[in-house]
């Protein structure tokens, strides 16, 4: 049994190859080194999640500026709630929360993330736990500067 849609692999691709300004930076700058491997705009179940983390049952979904108007904000709702019945967490980020405050949101993923794999590791023995964050600017704010403590809720 597949955990995806096999017809979305086409499109997941066409969307790797595609992403937006704020999944490029997450990604090059933050996940695609990090410790425990995510996929990005990987299929799972009757969607492509922007990010996946597999090993921390984890979804991260960056939403643009359409992602307010209310048709879009009921299917995410759905389409949250679905992927929480398959078992995943969904952290939803806005994509100017990334923009301007990229320390933030990679050390928010960071911490769900260390905390969803010691969650494994009291119920399975063979979990591991995530390190620090990967390389690139995840110390640093979007311009490359020390970022100086502002949380996601400030922006």
């Amino acid at each position: 049994m597949r955990d995806y849609n096999p017809n979305h692999i086409k499109y997941a691709r066409a969307l790797r190859k595609n992403m937006t300004f704020p999944e490029r930076e997450l990604w090059y700058h933050f996940l695609k080194d990090y410790p425990v491997r995510f996929r990005r705009q990987a299929p799972l179940g009757n969607y492509i999640a922007d990010f996946y983390c597999a090993k921390a049952k984890l979804v991260i979904e960056l939403d643009g500026y359409y992602h307010g108007i209310e048709q879009q904000m009921a299917g995410d709702a759905q389409r949250t709630k679905d992927l929480e019945k398959m078992g995943q967490r969904v952290l939803r980020f806005q994509n100017k929360d990334v923009v301007k405050n990229l320390y933030g949101v990679t050390m928010e993923i960071d911490r769900v993330v260390q905390e969803r794999l010691e969650h494994r590791e009291t119920t399975p023995p063979s979990a591991c736990a995530a390190t620090s964050p990967g390389k690139g600017r995840s110390n640093r704010g979007p311009a490359g500067q020390p970022d100086k403590g502002n949380t996601i809720a400030e922006i």
